[in-house]
């Protein structure tokens, strides 16, 4: 089984009031030097068999039907590394 990855993000020029939130709270926080932040969405699709290029399409096919709204969002569709997995669950 793999992991598939499709990350989802307003378009740079239409506006992020989320993001836009978080910025203004960021120093309140106490976290300084942060000069834009912009929020998305992560979808992680684990894909029984392989992971091979009609999958890719597919999942593509899904990403821009259904997970985006491509009029102000743009996404990303790739293969998470299995050892990227276990290394970020150390």
């Amino acid at each position: 089984m793999a992991r598939v990855v499709v990350d989802v993000m307003l378009k740079p020029e239409i506006l992020d009031p989320q993001g836009q939130a978080v910025q203004r709270a960021l120093p309140r926080l106490g976290f300084e030097g942060i000069s834009d932040v912009r929020q998305g969405k992560r979808f992680e699709l684990e894909v029984d068999g392989p992971v091979d290029e009609a999958a890719l399409a597919r999942i593509h096919d899904l990403a821009e039907s259904f997970l985006a709204n491509t009029v102000i969002e743009d996404f990303v569709v790739k293969v998470e590394d299995p050892a990227e997995v276990a290394e970020a669950a150390k």
